[in-house]
């Protein structure tokens, strides 16, 4: 199999912004703030505005985490750049860094459109709600995990092999 180019990972991270940003469109169209639409047993669809992190990690704030979130997931969106460029042939890591690169920008656009980002996709189970979370939030989870993986599994390979 050949070597994937730099734009292909570069591509990637730009398909879950997109399609993070098209998800957000069409809940931003449909729902009202706080209007619950019933899925399933475990799954609703909720429209929420997170102005912190994860788990609302900051929210309460008086709105500098704004600009901190912003400046923050720029930076490690660059760093993931030239990683990425460092290593186009180590796929699974290559992988991993596209969807957090990817999410972190999905949400940086959402700090600067509205202040806050979209939140749409809420999981529950028995009384208990998980933190409504969206596309961009799921792929920088996933490629979290995936990050954990290729640094358990990790050889020290001096060049990436194809």
């Amino acid at each position: 199999m050949p070597v994937p180019k730099v734009g292909y990972w570069y591509g990637l991270a730009g398909l879950i912004i997109f399609l993070d940003q098209v998800s957000k469109w069409v809940v931003l169209n449909h729902l009202q703030l706080g209007e619950v639409i019933y899925v399933t047993p475990f799954w609703n669809w909720v429209l929420t505005f997170n102005p912190g992190a994860a788990f609302s990690f900051l929210a309460d704030q008086p709105g500098w985490q704004r600009w901190f979130f912003t400046v923050l997931a720029l930076g490690v969106s660059a760093w993931i750049a030239l990683e990425i460029r460092k290593h186009p042939g180590q796929r699974l890591l290559s992988l991993a860094l596209a969807l957090v690169m990817g999410g972190a920008l999905g949400n940086v656009i959402d700090r600067v459109r509205f202040g806050a980002v979209v939140d749409f996709i809420q999981w529950h189970a028995a009384g208990y709600f998980w933190p409504a979370f969206n596309v961009a939030d799921s792929a920088i989870t996933v490629g979290a995990v995936l990050l954990i993986i290729t640094s358990l599994f990790a050889t020290d390979k001096k060049e990436d092999s194809p």
